[in-house]
């Protein structure tokens, strides 16, 4: 669900190809609807011409097109952790977490009261208080954040008069979940990794595992598994090597 990216318009284009399988049929997909919200998002890389080299643009793009999703995702029940969070704040962690956990409804969430928005009002306080904002992040995904290190680009950015630039342009991009949804995202997120290798002179392929790849591994593994048209049966699948979680997704609409 990070990754898993605002025009308007290819947001409201829906969903348009279908992809088939034995027996079965996929939500529809659009794949021009990713390629543009990929372009999109790399566009904002015009921003980091001349203090970044065009093989470093990554590690601004990336981390911030995560960053911005759990922004979107967890901007409805922001109001509602806070307050249960400081009728908690004397319980034991792991409650806290389980707490926060089920008023999100996902695995994580952030107990600062900023968001990307309104990091954009005190301009003069944004590397720190972007800090802090990742910092009041859940310690998934705070080490998430830490795997990008992307406190170095927050630094670098600042020193070079950046940061508020890019950030603006991320803080108006819409990546909730009722524009874009987690398969649309994966794709999204993937298209950004092969772009970012291309410049890097490297093969995305390094990075991802390509979607027809992933599906004919979903088929071969779920395709003996006969009892799932029935609607109680649960199944459960384990990626080690998850990645952009690819195989999750389309596991989870098989």
């Amino acid at each position: 669900q990070i990754v898993a990216p605002a025009l308007n318009t290819c947001f409201d284009k829906g969903l348009q190809a279908s992809l088939r399988r034995v027996g079965r049929e996929y939500e529809p997909m659009s794949t021009e609807t990713h390629f543009e919200i990929a372009a999109f998002i790399w566009s904002i890389c015009n921003l980091l011409r001349g203090p970044y080299k065009r093989n470093e643009y990554r590690k601004v793009i990336l981390p911030l097109a995560v960053l911005r999703r759990f922004d979107c995702i967890l901007a409805p029940t922001k109001a509602a952790v806070l307050k249960a969070h400081a009728e908690l704040k004397a319980r034991p962690e792991t409650i806290i977490r389980h707490k926060l956990s089920q008023i999100t409804g996902h695995a994580f969430y952030n107990l600062s009261k900023l968001d990307l928005p309104r990091l954009l009002d005190d301009p003069n306080q944004l590397a720190p208080n972007l800090n802090s904002y990742i910092n009041g992040f859940s310690p998934n995904v705070r080490a998430i954040m830490e795997r990008f290190d992307f406190g170095t680009q927050i630094a670098r950015m600042a020193e070079k008069d950046l940061l508020y630039l890019v950030i603006k342009r991320f803080a108006a991009l819409d990546l909730s979940r009722d524009r874009v949804d987690s398969v649309q995202m994966g794709y999204a997120f993937e298209e950004l990794i092969r772009i970012g290798a291309e410049q890097s002179n490297e093969e995305a392929g390094e990075h991802f595992t390509p979607r027809e790849v992933i599906r004919l591994m979903v088929n071969l593994l779920l395709s003996p598994e006969k009892d799932l048209a029935r609607s109680y049966v649960v199944k459960t699948v384990y990626d080690p090597a998850c990645g952009t979680g690819g195989m999750l997704s389309v596991a989870e609409k098989y």
